[in-house]
């Protein structure tokens, strides 16, 4: 499974998986993408997936089918790059293409790994962080927005044989690391994930607009101090996250003015950085679509109540995103003036 010939299936033809589907194809490997749409796959089959930004300007011509049911035959190796809410009944429908040795990686925001090893065994899933940025313009225009890398491991942290053949081909993207703790990898994305998922889709601002402002910057310290409580409840080591560089438990440690301004400070950094990063819980509503709030901010509230943890700033804020879904509450930044915010 380690070469070219492996059969693989990208499952998913938005940002990432479009990525991810373009870049294993211009590296010679067997891939085959499904895309929902019927343009997507037109596009992708005839003049090619269309990759630019941080990485360069090329397009590559990619094999292509509209649902998980047209693939070629079973796959090797599936890459499910679908949303979260999506993930489930995806993986419901690959089983009859997973073979005994195949295994499906999760693209996911969010923590999705626990429910697809529910549906297609323990043994086939791995998890993945991804850990770079990337926006869909249209079908099959996809830009990668920042660089970074893939962090990838077994969910029960055992050895894994697979491993060092998925970072192979995920090495062809960005540099691809293996964890260990790759649960602990997972829920660092997720804190930070639910910070600017959920309040880009309050707001509607891009995350350098966002983070200028300090009540927000308050808001994201507040969510995170929430997750880590859930996550010492859960007896979860929290890696790093930001690509190895934010340290939560040094983050969030208690300290005068010195620790507070420090901390505006990093995160003023880190939204000049990504500045143009705009969540894709925000793209999804502009597409009409329901976001990923249940996998993101919504974990962590449903993993704290299992274990007795209060977190009534995430708890506000996953009531505030079903509001904006169902079309009670719009999106503006006057959002974060509301009175669960007033203490920031």
């Amino acid at each position: 499974m380690t070469g070219t010939d492996s059969r693989i299936a990208v499952v998913g033809a938005g940002a990432i998986g479009g990525i991810t589907a373009a870049v294993l194809a211009r590296a010679g490997f067997d891939v085959e993408v499904v895309c929902k749409h019927q343009d997507t796959v037109d596009r992708a089959v005839g003049p090619g997936l269309h990759v630019f930004g941080v990485m360069g300007d090329f397009r590559v011509p990619v094999k292509a089918v509209k649902s998980i049911t047209n693939l070629s035959g079973a796959k090797d190796v599936v890459f499910l790059a679908v949303k979260a809410a999506d993930a489930v009944p995806a993986a419901e429908e690959l089983l009859q293409f997973l073979d005994d040795n195949s295994i499906l990686v999760s693209l996911q925001n969010g923590i999705c790994e626990d429910a697809l090893a529910h549906v297609v065994g323990r043994g086939r899933v791995i998890g993945c962080v991804v850990g770079w940025g990337a926006t869909m313009h249209g079908p099959a225009e996809l830009e990668m927005t920042s660089s970074g890398e893939f962090v990838v491991g077994n969910i029960d942290h055992r050895d894994d044989v697979h491993l060092p053949a998925v970072k192979h081909m995920l090495d062809t993207i960005v540099p691809t690391r293996i964890s260990e703790n790759i649960m602990g990898e997972l829920y660092a994305k997720l804190i930070i994930n639910s910070c600017i998922n959920s309040l880009g889709a309050l707001t509607g601002l891009h995350l350098g607009r966002m983070l200028a402002i300090r009540k927000v910057r308050e808001i994201f310290f507040e969510i995170m101090r929430e997750a880590m409580a859930t996550a010492e409840a859960m007896h979860i080591k929290v890696e790093a996250g930001g690509g190895g560089k934010l340290d939560y438990y040094e983050f969030l440690a208690p300290g005068g003015i010195l620790s507070a301004l420090k901390r505006h400070l990093i995160v003023r950094i880190i939204g000049f950085k990504y500045r143009r990063l705009k969540s894709s819980s925000l793209q999804s509503l502009e597409r009409g679509r329901r976001t990923e709030i249940e996998y993101l901010n919504g974990y962590i509230c449903d993993r704290a109540r299992e274990h007795g943890v209060p977190t009534p700033m995430n708890d506000a804020l996953v009531a505030m995103i079903r509001e904006i879904e169902t079309g009670s509450r719009k999106i503006t930044p006057d959002n974060i003036n509301e009175p669960v915010f007033a203490p920031m």
